[in-house]
């Protein structure tokens, strides 16, 4: 069947990077198929079976680039996906697509809604719609799927041992199943923050609203490490939209840390901080710098502008010149 897109077109997008095939997290019918028909609306699509195969997919050379979840607006960070950008080999991160998320409860035809006693999702979908399920169904377990969209393809199935999905309303018109409850989220303004992913090359040009991601490692654990990293982009007016803290599995109370800051790495005050940054860590590893989906510019703060690090430079070379 083809797909009927009702998402709503909340911002005019930049598709970075025409691709011929893109991999996203399956199978059909998931949030990210559909962000990915919005980023990259004539790609040849590769639905995977969890976010590590989509990635490995443009690692290896299967697919030209990736769709992902990354954040959630409800859950927060995608942790599946922090790791494998942090820890696999290197990919850019090269677009994002910020869609709005609804959840409907999908069961076989026949099924009443008194009926249903287990429950098939993705986790994030049963954290977002606690609500629901506690009011209507109090009774019922709820069993975790590979994504919301697995979740609806075996509830399909005569065989499942499962009486209802949690998943997209367009995951039932591809799996047969009926829509029992429709927009069950507990918040009803749900969005998650997708990502286009690409093999290391290019970056998108700046457009004066871009967001850069990247990823540090500690050189050691001590008093004040996180707030000299903050301060590198903090002295530089350098704003910091997103920051998560991930373990590194080397024992208790060792993390590193993801960050996404206003603006792209070709800006001087971005630059400079990310330079600061790489200085103080054992390890840094950029991740992107691609237009924001929300189009909103950066706040620029006197004295950081990029004729702002010029004069300062040359003012510098002349007096070390002699030049006073």
């Amino acid at each position: 069947m083809e797909w009927t897109d009702r998402t709503p077109s909340t911002h005019q997008l930049r598709y970075p990077f025409p691709m011929a095939k893109l991999a996203y997290l399956g199978p059909q019918g998931t949030f990210c198929e559909a962000a990915l028909r919005r980023l990259q609306p004539d790609a040849e699509r590769m639905p995977c079976p969890n976010v590590g195969a989509a990635l490995d997919a443009v690692r290896n050379g299967e697919a030209d680039g990736a769709v992902v979840p990354m954040e959630n607006s409800v859950e927060g960070a995608i942790t599946e996906t922090l790791d494998e950008l942090a820890w696999g080999a290197p990919l850019l991160i090269t677009g994002e697509y910020l869609l709005p998320v609804e959840f409907s409860l999908l069961a076989r035809p026949g099924t009443e809604l008194g009926q249903i006693k287990r429950i098939l999702t993705h986790p994030a979908a049963h954290t977002q719609c606690r609500g629901f399920i506690e009011k209507e169904l109090p009774g019922a377990v709820v069993i975790a799927a590979s994504s919301t969209a697995a979740a609806a393809q075996e509830v399909a199935s005569p065989a499942s041992p499962y009486d209802a999905a949690i998943s997209p309303a367009i995951a039932g018109e591809y799996y047969g199943l009926v829509e029992l409850a429709s927009n069950i989220g507990d918040r009803k303004d749900t969005v998650t923050r997708f990502v286009q992913v690409s093999p290391p090359g290019r970056l998108p040009e700046p457009t004066g609203a871009d967001r850069t991601s990247l990823v540090a490692f500690l050189r050691d654990d001590h008093p004040g490490a996180l707030l000299e990293m903050l301060s590198e982009f903090a002295v530089r007016g350098v704003n910091l939209s997103r920051i998560e803290s991930r373990p590194t599995g080397d024992g208790i109370g060792r993390y590193f840390f993801h960050f996404d800051c206003e603006g792209h790495i070709a800006d001087a005050r971005v630059g400079e901080a990310i330079s600061g940054l790489y200085r103080l860590c054992s390890g840094v590893r950029f991740l992107g710098s691609y237009p924001r989906a929300d189009r909103v510019a950066p706040k620029i703060k006197p004295g950081t502008t990029d004729t702002d690090f010029e004069t300062a430079a040359e003012w510098l070379a002349r007096i070390r010149a002699g030049q006073v």
